[in-house]
């Protein structure tokens, strides 16, 4: 059997069997034949969520769009459905998702399944959108959440309660945003935070061993398209932000004393743009650059902290990326990293091929210090014990995985170390 590959090229595996079904009825057929099943998205988590020696679920098969109604703004959408696709589908009807990250390749089950996030002060992850959720559970049987514990839990749900086949989410109309990038001095951006948090979404890129940030700040607006031609799009989005960025990185990767330099020459080399157009064309850019990463949402208080004191632990290493940070308002979904509070998301990266354990620790260590909670997607050393106690409906999770998944059918070596074992067990 061919072994399956995240997107990093850092998670791999060889599951005695890969099934694509085209139907739910195929979903529940392979479960219920199987002793263990993991879903693959697109691999974009960079963590061991798909690993599995047993059955390994693609749902790329099953990306329809099965109903939308911009009168009242649901829409119904098959699970294997890609971020990408999603938002032109719901264009088409006259709808949109409220957020985005800037990354559009996940599939919807993963990218909400882990809690995945865009940025803006007043609006909550993805998975907030989403009014219910259709699941194939271990014995193939089908189940319908649309209230209650059981869809909180379902919302941030890891892959560990059954395997999301549909999803009805809450959109808004189709609406545009101006995209204004600019360099800035970091602690200038840092101390008037507050007021740019009340843009509609605010975020920004700092290097270390630079002074400054890039800043990204994106507004409502009902102005005409105004966007590059293709050949200025391609020049900035591709050759310049990857192409460019990469060569970048493979230079510090082969000569890390450069570093500090090359880091300094991208951030003043950075230039102001300005685009209007679609929602789910201003928050996603192409990402060609592999890399590994950790973020980390901490209280919102917290972030111009938790910014410094990754770029200190940063500029010790050969770290040649920059440290990402976003705002994410509160959400209820019981194992959200923004459950109950406003949140600041600070995230780090190292380029493919350099080392990152030993920056990402003591990375961890600091936004633990403050408070913070892991992205399900990305890197973290903590296990379940350590984990348990930074989620308030930790337990209820727990109550509602031992409903849903009574046998582990849906349990690997990620899940019973981030979780711990299940009620019964």
């Amino acid at each position: 059997m061919a072994a399956w590959v995240n997107w990093a090229r850092t998670q791999r595996c060889e599951p005695a069997a890969v099934v694509r079904p085209g139907r739910r009825e195929e979903v529940a057929e392979a479960v219920a034949r199987a002793g263990k099943v993991r879903v693959a998205g697109a691999g974009h988590s960079f963590t061991g969520a798909a690993l599995t020696d047993g059955t390994l679920l693609s749902l790329d098969r099953m990306g329809r769009l099965l109903d939308a109604d911009p009168a009242s703004g649901l829409a119904r959408v098959e699970a294997g459905i890609s971020l990408h696709r999603l938002s032109r589908e719901l264009h088409f009807h006259g709808l949109a998702l409220p957020n985005l990250g800037d990354i559009d390749a996940q599939s919807l089950a993963g990218a909400i399944s882990t809690g995945t996030h865009g940025t803006g002060a007043r609006l909550p992850n993805v998975s907030a959108q989403v009014e219910g959720v259709e699941l194939v559970l271990g014995d193939g049987s089908e189940r319908t959440l649309d209230g209650g514990d059981l869809l909180r839990a379902a919302r941030v749900g890891l892959g560990a309660l059954g395997v999301v086949v549909a999803v009805t989410l809450r959109c808004v109309p189709s609406f545009k945003l101006r995209g204004v990038d600019r360099p800035e001095r970091l602690e200038d951006v840092l101390a008037s935070l507050d007021e740019r948090a009340r843009a509609d979404h605010f975020e920004f890129w700092t290097f270390p061993h630079s002074p400054l940030a890039l800043t990204r700040t994106n507004t409502r607006t009902d102005a005409e398209r105004k966007i590059p031609g293709r050949p200025r799009e391609w020049l900035e989005d591709v050759l310049m932000d990857n192409h460019a960025f990469a060569l970048l990185n493979r230079i510090g990767r082969r000569w890390p004393r450069a570093i500090p330099a090359i880091n300094r020459g991208a951030s003043r080399a950075a230039s102001r743009r300005e685009r209007v157009d679609w929602s789910f064309r201003i928050f996603a850019s192409p990402r060609l650059v592999r890399f590994t990463e950790m973020e980390y949402a901490v209280p919102r208080a917290a972030g111009p902290d938790a910014v410094r004191g990754a770029r200190e632990i940063l500029a010790r290493h050969p770290v040649s990326f920059p440290v990402e940070f976003r705002l994410v308002a509160a959400d209820d979904a019981l194992l959200s990293p923004a459950y109950g509070r406003d949140s600041a998301y600070v995230a780090v990266h190292v380029f493919e091929g350099m080392a990152w354990e030993a920056p990402f620790r003591e990375v961890e260590a600091l936004m633990s210090s403050l408070g913070g909670r892991p992205h399900w997607g990305k890197w973290s050393f903590l296990d379940a014990a350590e984990l348990a106690p930074r989620y308030p409906e930790w337990e209820a999770f727990q109550a509602a995985r031992a409903e849903l998944d009574p046998g582990g059918t849906f349990e690997n070596a990620w899940v019973t170390r981030t979780l711990g074992p299940r009620r019964g067990t």
